[in-house]
């Protein structure tokens, strides 16, 4: 069952939910300078800044695009996309958590499973889209092995629904976590775009072992629906 979230159930800003809670001891371990600055310009996350270089490098998302978010929540990706993409542009975002944030107007969040997405639901998103962002990550173990065979499933499905949706010519971004199939789904996006590159933001953690794949010019037609 996928739910269509146009506004949260409650107005909440970011700087709002950052007085209403105690800081954790593992809030302040990660604590660093983009999370300060994400806090200063209301995004609710530090992961905006990677998609900032992201776009400075590669221009993914131009005014007018229509852009699909996989992984929204919290929504720091949605509102730049947002912003970027302008007001004849829209964002489609999915995630199984909640966007607790106010969002533009040109903005609709579905909160459903990544893997049980099926054409009902498709059909519902629609189509023709211009750019399909996936900065998903599973939930980690601990084992690298295992943290990175999930992060390859979660590349997969957004892989396919990118096959699905993109429109000729549209791009697609994915965060994977680097281990044995990476190089696997490296060579996947290169057969189906016309240029593949591979990108480390500045603004990763050191320690983090994830790396944006972006695939630039979708080459074929799309796939009518998940077989």
């Amino acid at each position: 069952m996928v739910r269509l979230f146009t506004k949260p159930s409650s107005f909440l800003t970011w700087k709002t939910l950052e007085y209403m809670k105690s800081p954790s001891p593992k809030a302040n371990k990660w604590e660093d300078h983009f999370s300060r600055l994400a806090r200063k310009e209301n995004f609710p996350a530090r992961s905006v800044y990677k998609l900032q270089e992201i776009q400075k490098r590669f221009r993914l998302i131009k005014k007018g695009d229509s852009v699909l978010d996989l992984g929204c929540s919290p929504g720091s990706w949605t509102l730049y996309a947002s912003d970027l993409a302008g007001e004849k542009g829209t964002i489609t975002g999915i995630d199984i958590k909640k966007v607790e944030i106010k969002i533009p107007s040109n903005v609709r969040i579905y909160n459903c499973d990544i893997f049980e997405i099926d054409n009902e639901i498709l059909a519902s998103i629609g189509r023709d889209f211009n750019v399909v962002l996936s900065d998903m990550a599973p939930s980690t173990t601990g084992s690298k092995s295992a943290d990175a065979a999930r992060s390859f499933d979660l590349c997969v499905a957004a892989f396919n629904i990118a096959k699905t949706l993109l429109v000729p010519g549209g791009s697609f971004l994915c965060k994977i976590f680097q281990g044995e199939d990476f190089k696997k789904f490296s060579e996947m996006v290169r057969a189906a775009f016309n240029t593949q590159k591979i990108f480390k933001p500045q603004s990763s953690r050191k320690a983090s072992k994830e790396i944006y794949i972006v695939g630039l010019g979708f080459k074929g037609s799309r796939i009518r629906g998940f077989q």
